[in-house]
């Protein structure tokens, strides 16, 4: 376990792994934290985060600069009393550059074969055009063909093409590469609702897992947050649709004024603003970087916010040609 900082040693019984980073609603990393609120799980190991993390700059609180704490990757585990299955729960609340992903996930992975894990199982998001009081539908992927018919009984939908982008998707992918055997849970989130956090969505995804596991938790926690976010959103919604009917489904009109007044009133994740600016510094470096750079800025729908940074780009690689 080479690169891993152990804090204890729990003897294990056939432990399950989860994983989970900040993302898209930030569905993944709610029910992480959420189920390691739940289960009182104790820390056990961590990643040194210099080794994967840097700072990008300084945090102002009250008009005083302060030094950020670089991010966490910790592992807690839970003993299941009832049931044949202990947990082993890894969260990290950043998303590491992900041309040092392999080397990262190498590190997790050698916590799991010392465990002797053979099942992994992870949480992401699920953008759709859906309204936000919809009740979210749970999707699901996973590293053979086997497993998808298992889990056919638990009335989940089938990611048959597609991506999971981020840690979330490429870890599972990549432990498939090392033998290991996962399934991942997406929860639905409305399109226009990517940047601010979906504890609806959180719940889907715990609710199936449950039932997959056969563990029970108490989930009534993010049943209130949910509630409490659907009211704030309805309240957005009736000042943007002032003067337009109340009911009948949403517009791409009304979805595209949504997407951007979120973005106005929430934030990205720190690992998606540091990811933005890595792609900002190799984009000046190198101008073939910027396509891939653009995606990102589309996918969170904060192009506008960096669109004269952007635009520089090519104006400075102009000037750098003439």
């Amino acid at each position: 376990m080479e690169g891993v900082k152990i804090l204890k040693r729990p003897r294990l019984k056939s432990p399950y792994l989860i994983c989970a980073w900040p993302g898209m609603g930030e569905v993944a990393f709610r029910a992480a934290t959420y189920l390691v609120e739940q289960l009182k799980a104790e820390e056990f190991a961590q990643i040194p985060p210099e080794d994967f993390f840097y700072m990008t700059g300084s945090i102002v609180q009250g008009g005083i600069l302060q030094v950020p704490q670089l991010p966490y990757s910790k592992f807690y585990f839970w003993k299941n009393k009832s049931g044949s299955n202990d947990l082993i729960i890894f969260i990290s609340n950043a998303q590491p550059d992900l041309a040092r992903a392999e080397e990262y996930s190498g590190r997790i992975l050698s916590m799991a074969k010392h465990f002797k894990v053979k099942n992994i199982a992870s949480f992401a998001a699920m953008p759709q055009p859906i309204d936000h009081t919809q009740q979210p539908r749970v999707w699901v992927s996973a590293t053979k063909k086997e497993i998808l018919e298992a889990l056919g009984k638990y009335n989940l939908e089938r990611l048959q093409d597609g991506q999971v982008s981020g840690m979330n998707g490429l870890f599972l992918g990549i432990a498939r590469q090392e033998g290991f055997s996962g399934f991942c849970l997406l929860g639905e989130i409305p399109l226009y609702t990517i940047q601010i956090e979906n504890p609806k969505a959180s719940y889907a995804v715990l609710e199936a897992l449950s039932k997959i596991l056969k563990i029970q938790f108490d989930l009534h926690g993010l049943i209130d947050e949910a509630h409490g976010m659907e009211g704030e959103i309805n309240k957005l919604m009736d000042y943007l649709k002032l003067g337009a009917p109340s009911q009948g489904p949403i517009g791409e009109d009304d979805i595209e004024k949504i997407k951007k007044s979120l973005t106005m009133l929430t934030k990205l994740p720190l690992s998606v603003k540091e990811n933005i600016e890595r792609l900002f510094t190799q984009s000046k470096a190198d101008i073939s970087r910027a396509k891939e750079l653009k995606s990102e800025l589309d996918k969170w729908n904060v192009y506008k916010e960096y669109e004269d940074r952007f635009l520089d780009l090519f104006k400075k690689k102009k000037e750098g040609n003439n």
